[in-house]
């Protein structure tokens, strides 16, 4: 009933705060155009998603229509845009071509009971707000994650780009395959590619400052970098068929296109297909909520709005749903798709409804144009797209800031390239933990003196500060549990040891939020072994709700009369006692 009760206020909330109850005509225009130039360029990129996928490439077109106008009916972010995007499309192959074989009907149904299974999960997440999840990887091993996987693109689409059949098992066994048959690799394919990612990393990089230079302004100037990679696409189909590139000379093109709208329905696989399924759409669940929700916020905070993550689930999950049975193709949140969609002046989801409309007046007015769009220019803007999604800058933060964070970063990316997907986020999440773990195991423990003149405490290692005779007051900035005791007595009994008569130990314990009952008994046995040595102790500044567990043990009992609001209290009254 508790499940259920929670189902229901959400939806009624979800009802009550969606976007176009209260749209406002103003953005119309702008609604409208941006839509309508999303749709026109992200054409070649659904198709070349679907291929990477393992997929028919009009599942990528199919999946642009109504998993798109289910996002942008419920989710809450008013720019995002949903779809077929680089990081769903390497899981599901990565996880689907060791089952079945990529393009089969097998494969495609167990392509679409992958986007089945993941989107109710996420869905399901939404509906019992647990948005807060999203927040359990850390920034480093996502970012690891899609570097790692940026690098499984890369080695997927050296193939195609080379013009060789190499199939191989898992990174490794695809590089391998692709490096022994570079030999056979087909000179028009490898020149078609090489042009390809040529022009559309000079235009990247280049063009805009050009553009700029010669009197445009900055956004015409980058909307006109945006075409690049569709006009790429255009004019290299435009070669194929003036020098029949295809038919004359081998270059692999992306062939018959099914024609008309999608079939709605889905042939699940077998009970023991779906349960290998489980795991990797269990992994696609999160790396998209992850990737979602750090988006959402991200685009809310430069626009000065605000996103619910648990909204944003319920729209990524619904989409993913929708997808299942129209496209059999997992979607997430495209950074390069909503770039596009910022990029052309999207106001409002209205931009993603018209661009889903724009999308389906393409395919109802058919797709035989597309057939001839050669393989290895797709697979060009591919790789292109994915060099960027490798951050080293994340990771060179990291180093400068914090190796074990560097650490896990380049963990997980490695983990993704020689463990695969599921082993590499299980890597990834295995560091953070170990990382937590070990400085929650290790806590900063400071002796502290007080500043002369005030009441202020600070670390006698970088302040100049009064103590007094054969007092150590010791501040542990940590919660008390049983994995850090042993490091917390250490230290005291260092520092004890180095008094020459030691008379009384305060315990600071600010930064203390938890004592856990192991934690408590080790306290409880400092204090009578200190009282053995002749050493008194005191405790200052417990929160309350630590205090308020300590009441009634015989720790708390036991410092009767030495329990202190502040630092400075202990301190006056143990100078007081000389």
């Amino acid at each position: 009933m508790t499940v259920l009760r929670s189902f229901s206020e959400h939806a009624g909330t979800l009802l009550k705060g969606l976007w176009w109850r209260a749209y406002s005509r103003q953005h119309l225009g702008a609604d409208v155009l941006a839509g309508v130039v999303v749709a026109v360029l992200v054409l070649p990129q659904s198709l070349a998603y679907a291929l990477l996928a393992g997929l028919p490439p009009q599942a990528g077109l199919y999946v642009s229509i109504l998993p798109v106008l289910a996002y942008a009916l419920v989710g809450s972010s008013m720019t995002q845009a949903v779809g077929p995007v680089a990081i769903t499309a390497i899981v599901t192959f990565s996880v689907l071509s060791p089952i079945a074989v990529p393009g089969s009907a097998q494969y495609v149904s167990m392509a679409a009971a992958l986007a089945l299974m993941s989107g109710l999960m996420v869905l399901a997440m939404g509906l019992l707000r647990l948005g807060f999840l999203a927040s359990l990887l850390s920034r480093p091993v996502v970012s690891g994650f899609i570097s790692g996987s940026a690098w499984l693109i890369l080695i997927s689409q050296m193939k195609l780009m080379l013009g060789v059949s190499a199939p191989g098992v898992g990174a490794w066994g695809q590089l391998s395959a692709t490096v022994a048959h570079l030999p056979q690799a087909h000179l028009p394919t490898v020149a078609l590619a090489a042009v390809s990612v040529g022009v559309l990393v000079a235009t990247r990089s280049a063009l805009a400052p050009l553009l700029v230079r010669w009197g445009l302004a900055r956004g015409p100037a980058d909307m006109v970098v945006r075409l690049m990679p569709l006009a790429v696409v255009v004019l290299s189909t435009v070669a194929v068929v003036a020098w029949e590139l295809d038919t004359r000379h081998g270059v692999a093109v992306v062939g018959q296109i099914k024609q008309g709208l999608p079939e709605m329905g889905m042939l699940l696989p077998g009970l023991s297909e779906l349960g290998l399924l489980v795991v990797p759409a269990l992994i696609l669940a999160f790396i998209g909520t992850v990737q979602n929700i750090a988006m959402a916020q991200a685009l809310a905070i430069k626009r000065r709005e605000r996103v619910n993550p648990n909204q944003e689930l319920v729209g990524l999950g619904l989409s993913n749903v929708v997808a299942s049975v129209a496209g059999g193709m997992p979607v997430g949140g495209g950074l390069s798709r909503t770039a596009i969609n910022v990029a052309a002046g999207a106001q409002t989801p209205l931009a993603s409804v018209v661009a889903a409309f724009a999308m389906l007046a393409l395919v109802w007015a058919g797709t035989a144009g597309f057939a001839r769009i050669p393989l290895p220019v797709l697979a060009a803007s591919i790789v292109v797209a994915a060099v960027n999604m490798v951050d080293v800058a994340e990771f060179r933060r990291a180093w400068a800031y914090d190796r074990a964070d560097a650490l896990a970063w380049l963990g997980t990316a490695l983990g993704v390239l020689v463990l695969g997907l599921q082993g590499g986020i299980v890597l990834g999440i295995a560091l953070s933990l170990a990382t937590l773990l070990y400085r929650a195991s290790t806590p900063h423990i400071a002796v502290v003196g007080r500043v002369a003149g005030t009441e202020h405490f600070r670390n006698v290692e970088r302040h100049g500060v009064e103590t007094l005779p054969g007092v150590l007051f010791l501040r542990i900035d940590e919660s008390i549990f049983f994995g850090n005791l042993r490091a917390i007595e250490a230290r005291l009994m260092a520092e004890l040891a180095k008094l020459a008569e030691p008379r009384a130990v305060v315990l600071i314990m600010s930064a203390v939020n938890r004592v856990d009952l192991t934690g408590l008994e080790a306290l409880t046995d400092l204090q009578r072994d200190l009282s053995a040595r002749g050493v008194v102790l005191h405790v200052a500044e417990v929160k309350g709700p630590v205090q308020d567990r300590m009441q009634g043990t015989a720790l708390l009992a036991g410092l009767e009369g030495r329990l202190h609001l502040s630092t400075n209290a202990a301190y006056v009254a143990l100078q007081d006692r000389g």
